[in-house]
Parts: C-alpha cells; sequence; structure tokens
C-alpha cells in the first residue's frame, strides 16, 4: 500500500518548490494586469465585409495595438480590449484599419475603464475571494460537526486550497512577464472555477476519512487517513481528467482569445487534483499530531 501521509514531508516539499517561484515572481514583478484591473478601452468594431480575426489581429499590431484582446461575437462584430486612448487614437486607430483591410469600420459600442473602476474592481474581487474562504471553513467545519476538532477540517481544507490559487496565481505573474499572459475578469472567472473543483475533490477525500473514522478501520488516525484517500484517488482523477481533457483541446484549437482562461484552469485543475490527495489529508494528521502532542504536554 503506498503510504502517501507517511511520506508528507516530501509532498510538502514538493508544494514549497512550486510555491516558491511564483510568490519570489509576484513579490518581484507582479502581475501583467488586463484592462479589467487597470484601465483601457473596449470597443465593439463592425466592418463591411468580412474580416478574418487574424487579419484584424495583425493589423492591430501593426498600428502598435500589440497587447489588444480580439473577440469575435455572435453577430459577426469584434470586441476589442486595447489601452487607453484618447479621441484622437481613436480616430487615427480606425482610419488605419480601414485602410489596412479596405473595409469601412463602424464604431458600435466604446466604453473606457478607468484606473479608478479597475482598482475596484480588484478589491471586490480580492474581497470576495476572503468572503468566500471564510465561509468554506464556517461550512466545512459545520458538515463535519460530530468530528473531533471539526474546526481543523474546514483550515485544513481552505490551506490546500489557497496552495492551488498560489500557485496558479505565481505561475500566471511568471508567464505574464515571459509571454504576456494577462491577468483580467477571465482570469477570474478561472479561478472561482478551480475553488469549486478543488474544494470538491478535497471534501470528497474528507468525507471519506470521516465515513472510516466511523467505521474504525484502525486507531491510528494517519492510517486511516492513507487509506481513505487510496480508495477516492479514482475518483478524484476521474472526475477532473474530464475537465482537463475538454480544456486541452479548447486550448489547442478553441482560438487566442481563450487560451489564458484555460491555461489557468488547466493548471489550477491539475494542482487540484495534487493538493485534494497529497496536501489535505496529510494536513490534517500534521494537526491531529500537533492537537495531540500539546494536550500530553499539558
Amino acid at each position: 500500500m503506498i503510504d502517501i501521509v507517511g511520506n508528507r514531508k516530501w509532498f510538502f516539499l514538493i508544494s514549497i518548490c512550486l510555491l516558491v517561484p511564483g510568490i519570489i515572481s509576484m513579490l518581484a514583478f507582479g502581475f501583467k494586469l488586463g484592462i479589467d484591473f487597470s484601465s483601457g478601452t473596449v470597443m465593439t468594431l463592425r466592418f463591411s465585409q468580412q474580416v478574418e480575426q487574424g487579419v484584424l489581429r495583425q493589423q492591430m499590431s501593426q498600428l502598435g495595438y500589440d497587447d489588444a484582446t480580439i473577440q469575435k461575437t455572435s453577430e459577426g462584430d469584434f470586441l476589442i480590449r486595447t489601452r487607453d486612448i484618447n479621441s484622437d487614437e481613436k480616430i487615427a486607430l480606425i482610419d488605419g484599419l480601414e485602410k489596412g483591410l479596405t473595409a469601412d469600420v463602424t464604431v458600435r459600442d466604446l466604453e473606457t475603464v478607468s484606473p479608478v473602476v479597475a482598482s475596484e474592481v480588484a478589491r471586490n474581487a480580492a474581497i470576495a475571494v476572503l468572503v468566500a474562504s471564510v465561509f468554506m471553513i464556517l461550512y466545512i467545519a459545520f458538515a463535519f460537526r460530530h468530528m473531533p476538532s471539526p474546526f481543523k477540517w474546514g483550515v485544513s481544507a481552505v490551506i490546500a486550497l489557497l496552495h492551488d490559487v498560489l500557485i496558479v496565481m505565481g505561475i500566471f505573474s511568471i508567464l505574464g512577464w515571459l509571454v504576456g499572459y494577462q491577468v483580467d475578469s477571465m482570469f477570474i472567472v478561472a479561478m472561482l472555477t478551480i475553488v469549486g473543483f478543488a474544494i470538491n475533490n478535497t471534501c470528497v477525500v474528507y468525507d471519506r476519512i470521516r465515513e472510516n473514522v466511523r467505521k474504525g478501520i484502525s486507531r491510528d488516525f494517519a492510517v486511516t487517513v492513507n487509506s481513505s484517500i487510496l480508495e477516492t484517488i479514482a475518483r478524484c482523477v476521474n472526475t477532473s481528467l474530464v475537465v482537463i481533457l475538454t480544456g486541452l483541446a479548447l486550448f489547442l484549437f478553441g482560438g487566442v482569445t481563450i487560451q489564458q482562461f484555460i491555461m489557468a484552469l488547466l493548471v489550477g485543475v491539475v494542482v487540484g487534483i495534487y493538493d485534494s490527495i497529497f496536501v489535505a489529508g496529510p494536513l490534517l494528521v500534521l494537526w491531529d499530531r500537533g492537537l495531540k502532542t500539546g494536550s500530553k504536554a499539558a
């Protein structure tokens, strides 16, 4: 039988190796922020004749808008997000597109995200994550209220969850400065999806631990946790594997506009599998032994 709990120090070491480079990158370089969290202009353009998205992207780059995000709408228009531009720059951009693409351009919608609004969005997103973490601790503690020290179940689950979130954020900080990946509203959507998958897998593992504790399969809590993890590995992996395979297909064939979202989702789901199996359960054992050591000392 594989002793995951007994080798927890090695798995914690792997987690540290994954966390440290990302934390250093976040502290040293921060993130390459998208328009939602910095500032910029969002416009919807309609062309008088059919224009390929790749051709439009190339033309935007030639006009000096390499950082523009371009997405085709269901109506055939193009939603473009780029840096903050004034009215003169907007006119120059439209003229440049008309000449370069030999098509008339109609601006159907245009709005500018100010730095104040962007900072408020970022602050609200951070508050939402903190509030969600507190409620998850309370919910899991309530769900496992019949177990000894139910609070430790909630805290351990959230620590494992933050482990997942920090790794994804660190990787995106590194990718931001290497290949220009941005943190925007879609990144937040990906993070919330990741949180859902990770906490679901962790609760599956914890639920099996609770069942085995009630059955009394071993007087040693570490043995119970290890057996429970091994019993739930297949379920955790199979559940996430569907998302991973679908995500890979979308990353390869879904187009440039959703690649960063899919990348965040893929990294988060993979790390979520890891922390549900190799971090969340061993944390319970570590906490349980700490409590027992403290009680003996008292």
